[in-house]
């Protein structure tokens, strides 16, 4: 080294220039900036562990909650049922001791009656059975809602069960200004599910049509939509159901309000417990009705009883259709 290029040993450093940074001080900055960091997340963390776990005993005692109260709904839905059936059987007692008293009046068993009597024995009589129905009404509602009604499918003839409906309601046909007509089935001629529900609801639809058909006519047809279901509808020309109403029809205990209504009462349970017995069936009910024109309610239903797991759904068409119902007078 030169004697021009040598620095000397006394030289001071240049203010202008940058100085590098020192190894020593600059670890212990970013150690410290990265342990900062690390206890911010590990803080952030914590409190979302927490968080969790509180909504999770939240969860946990929403869950313990609810089956809390679906225990209580269980066991209230039983002892009305049980109460349902307990008065349905009570009642059943003095029903039938007082229908068969107006029956041995009406028979003039023990004497003519004047024209007075027998219009008072009458009234006894028609409301006995009306009183009879709504017993059994509650004693089917008591039943579907306990789950003790068996579907015992088996192979009929729907001639004949038109045939037996039209029998049944021969008797109650007074209103010499409307007329009951079965037409002939379309499709199939035989149906492989429970006779005796499919009636039930039949007689229910029919019952209602003639009680609202003040004259004019009530139809009744089956017809099959499809190779597997088949509709069966009873059409009237009666009063109709207005639209404000078409949203209550199929509840339970519910009757439409009309001048009609005032002089027919019911239980309010005709259609609710046809609903239920057709989705017992694996099918389902609707209705379409216009004021001052009449009525169309109908089930349709397998013809086939179909198995157990099988959901009304798989047989409901595409397209729209009205699933509400009313019981005109129940």
């Amino acid at each position: 080294m030169t004697a021009q290029n040598a620095i000397p040993d006394n030289a001071m450093p240049d203010p202008s220039m940058p100085s590098a940074p020192s190894a020593s001080s600059a670890a212990p900055d970013e150690v410290a900036a990265l342990r900062a960091a690390l206890d911010a997340r590990a803080q952030e963390v914590e409190a979302l562990r927490a968080e969790i776990e509180e909504t999770n005993r939240g969860v946990v005692a929403l869950y313990s909650e609810l089956d809390i109260q679906a225990e209580k709904l269980r066991h209230a839905t039983e002892l009305k049922s049980r109460f349902l059936a307990y008065m349905s059987h009570e009642f059943r007692t003095p029903i039938v001791a007082i229908q068969s008293i107006t029956r041995l009046l009406m028979d003039r068993v023990d004497g003519p009656l004047t024209p007075e009597q027998e219009k008072q024995v009458g009234f006894v009589r028609d409301t006995a059975a009306e009183f009879a129905e709504m017993v059994n009404d509650l004693l089917d509602l008591a039943r579907l809602e306990a789950g003790r009604v068996e579907v015992s499918p088996a192979w009929f003839d729907m001639v004949a069960l038109f045939d037996a409906l039209r029998g049944m309601f021969k008797p109650v046909l007074t209103n010499p200004d409307v007329s009951l007509i079965f037409e002939e089935p379309h499709g199939v001629s035989k149906l492989f599910s429970d006779n005796r529900k499919l009636s039930q609801i039949l007689r229910n639809y029919i019952s209602n049509a003639l009680k609202f058909t003040p004259s004019g006519e009530v139809r009744v047809s089956a017809i099959c939509d499809t190779p597997d279901t088949i509709t069966f509808s009873v059409r009237d020309t009666g009063i109709g159901i207005p639209p404000e109403s078409h949203g209550e029809v199929f509840q339970d205990f519910v009757q439409i309000d009309s001048p009609l209504q005032r002089r027919y009462r019911g239980s309010g349970l005709g259609l609710a417990l046809s609903k239920r017995l057709a989705e017992l069936l694996g099918g389902y009910v609707g209705f379409e009705s216009e004021v001052g024109v009449g009525s169309r309610f109908y089930v349709t239903l397998p013809t086939t009883y179909p198995s157990p797991d099988a959901t009304p759904d798989a047989l409901r068409p595409a397209g729209p259709a009205t699933d509400a119902g009313d019981d005109h007078a129940g």
